[in-house]
């Protein structure tokens, strides 16, 4: 609906105040251009024909009906048309493509102090949309200048406003070809040295994307400010180069230029991913040294790269500074701590953060099941999965995932398998397959761990490396040589993967098992991979396993030596080998390297879920308070059982 105040007309008398009422609303009712000529005879008769709201709603209504002529003449025959009319006259010249014709009567407008609306500035930067990026597409590039030079020679140069707003119409329409062109007009326009249009170029070809164009554009802006450098420092850090945004840094505050908050960001996420620790300190005494470690953000990314550069203690003590913790600020060292191993840390942050009342987003239930699933806290498991179907957080597929391996791993395998039952086939993608088959790997359910894996062939996700992982896993522990063997071919011949280094190592590990040393050292031999720890390892415990003779273990234990100098265990391995051939020399030789290097083998470590709690036991363990009573009851079973001491330990070990 069209609206103007009447109030405003000067010398106007009340039957032209009612005829003019009268005549805005008939406007809107026209159905015919008969009718509009008509009531523009009627403004002649009555005096209003120089009224500039009533003709700029006229304009529009022949517009509407396809009479630009009309309006045209309308427009010229009004003697000093104000901003409403030229407005309204822009917006039909724009309607019918008649863009250089808008061009200039905005270029008019403009010269006469006028101030366009926001619906003019609008059209007019999509006359430079269709005037420069069709002649663009079509590959008319001279026509492109053509239209440049006839702008320019009729004085309608583009100003640096409106060259800035055509970039940001360029990035809208994710354009970089009309991006391009506009740098052409740029340059065409002598408007190179203007620093608010070259920061508009290189934002425009970072945010699509051409970050050598980017850097042609930063390279040869004669002046630079703190923005510019953040944007090229950013950029680099987004595309994963990191190394070239922290050379940027270096060069910036080489040039005089003070990094700021937003420098800080992108240079410290640059150090995270390259985890270099001594960087990220020198960063962190330049965020303060600048006073930007006042904001929660900087905090934030300090504690993420303290926790990848394995400084877990200094992103506690900057997590212990932060007076107005963000519920990023409680995600980010739950994070940390769930990387580093430390369960009971991730359970005593989350508990105290549900005291704090911070609500708990999809980013820190993805972060925090892993750890509770490791130390099998069923209780705050089943707590998130209550959390997320209230907050409908469950609604999204990795949370779903995440909740089904999660349940698996606390041992509730009828849980996980409901979860994944409730997905139908078709939207269940390769995760959720993997992590089912993976779960009842874990579980010994072999036959439900093959079944699975056929069902997932008949659908329509096709199996990845991870998922023959799981299967192989089967095949290892349910001792099914054949069917594994048959697995690896499936897995090389049908569905192109080459193995990798763990698929190796089922391999190993199941042929090992089975006695099949040679087979299994052929495996090793024909790999295209170097083999690690993970394959040598079972190598070796199959050596021990069928007492195979000891210069083959020798070698194996050599090689895994070699990988891993302070893995304790591998030596007790060896001499264990070494004692099963009679050769006590070697076991004195070995264990008293152990003595003189001052390695131990890091004792296993267990843990158990009773009504809610979480208990930790590890092997010959004295430090739970009840350890008397749970020794009492296992010298029970002992005696019972007619075990031997060693056998103790091991139960408590495995508890």
């Amino acid at each position: 609906m069209f609206y103007f105040n009447i109030t405003k007309i000067p010398n106007i008398t009340p039957f032209q105040t009612r005829f003019f009422t009268t005549t805005s609303s008939i406007l809107n009712l026209c159905t015919k251009p008969q009718h509009l000529q008509q009531i523009h005879a009627r403004f002649f008769l009555h005096g209003l024909h120089q009224n500039s709201s009533l003709s700029s709603k006229l304009i529009d209504s022949y517009s509407s009906f396809g009479l630009l002529h009309f309006s045209h003449k309308l427009f010229h025959y009004t003697e000093n048309p104000d901003s409403l009319l030229y407005n309204a006259y822009l917006g039909s010249l724009f309607r019918f493509g008649e863009y250089e014709k808008t061009l200039f009567l905005y270029k008019e407008m403009v010269e006469k102090s006028m101030c366009p609306d926001e619906d003019s500035c609008f059209s007019v930067l999509k006359c430079w949309n269709g005037l420069i990026y069709e002649a663009y597409e079509s590959g008319k590039f001279v026509e492109s200048f053509r239209i440049f030079c006839r702008m320019r020679k009729g004085n309608v140069q583009p100003d640096s406003v409106t060259v800035i707003n055509l970039l940001r119409v360029s990035v809208e329409l994710n354009s970089l070809k009309m991006g391009k062109v506009l740098h052409s007009l740029v340059v065409v326009s002598d408007l190179c040295k203007d620093l608010t249009v070259n920061t508009a170029l290189l934002s425009m070809y970072v945010k699509l994307g051409d970050l050598e164009d980017a850097r042609m554009v930063f390279e040869k802006m004669p002046e630079k400010d703190v923005v510019v450098w953040n944007i090229m420092i950013s950029a680099y850090s987004g595309k994963g180069y990191s190394k070239e945004s922290l050379e940027l840094v270096y060069c910036m505050v080489r040039s005089g230029i003070r990094p700021d908050l937003f420098t800080a960001i992108p240079a410290i996420s640059s150090i995270t991913r390259l985890k270099f620790n001594e960087w990220g300190k020198q960063m962190h005494a330049q965020v303060m040294r600048n006073g930007s470690d006042y904001q929660v953000s900087v905090h934030n990314s300090l504690i993420d790269m303290y926790s990848m550069c394995d400084d877990i203690n200094s992103a506690q003590k900057i997590f212990g500074l932060i007076v107005n913790k963000t519920v990023v600020s409680w995600s980010a060292m739950i994070k940390g701590y769930a990387m580093h191993g430390r369960c009971f840390e991730v359970l005593s942050l989350f508990v105290e953060m549900k005291l704090c009342g911070t609500k708990v987003d999809f980013v820190i239930v993805i972060n925090i099941l892993p750890a509770f699933a490791k130390i099998g806290a069923l209780h705050y498991v089943r707590y998130l999965h209550g959390y997320s179907l209230k907050t409908n957080l469950d609604s999204l597929k990795s949370l779903k995932t995440s909740l089904l391996s999660s349940y698996a791993k606390c041992g509730c395998i009828e849980m996980a398998r409901k979860l994944f039952d409730e997905e139908k086939n078709r939207h269940k993608d390769t995760i959720a397959w993997n992590s089912m088959i993976t779960a009842y790997s874990n579980h010994g359910e072999w036959f439900q761990c093959f079944q699975l894996y056929d069902q997932m062939k008949l659908s329509n996700v096709k199996p990845d490396q991870v998922s023959f992982l799981g299967i192989l896993t089967a095949c290892v522990n349910s001792g099914l040589v054949e069917k594994g063997k048959e697995i690896f071919k499936e897995m090389v011949e049908i569905y192109g993967h080459q193995p990798s280094k763990e698929h190796n190592a089922c391999m190993v590990d199941l042929l090992g098992r089975a006695g099949k040393i040679d087979e299994a050292s052929e495996i090793i031999e024909n790999s295209r991979l170097n083999s690690d720890a993970k394959v040598y390892g079972p190598l070796l415990s199959a050596c021990k396993m069928h007492d195979s003779e000891s210069d083959f273990a020798e070698l194996a234990a050599e090689k895994l030596i070699n990988m891993e100098p302070k893995n304790a265990g591998n030596y007790v391995l060896l001499s264990n080998i070494y004692a099963a051939a009679g050769k006590w020399e070697k076991v004195a030789k070995m264990r008293s390297f152990l003595r003189d290097k001052g390695l131990k083998k890091i004792p296993g470590c267990s843990w158990v879920e009773l009504n809610g709690q979480v208990h930790e036991f590890r092997v010959a363990d004295q430090s739970h308070p009840r350890a008397e009573d749970i020794y009492s009851v296992l010298k029970v079973l002992e005696f019972e059982a007619g075990m031997e001491d060693d056998d103790l330990e091991l139960i408590l070990g495995a508890m």
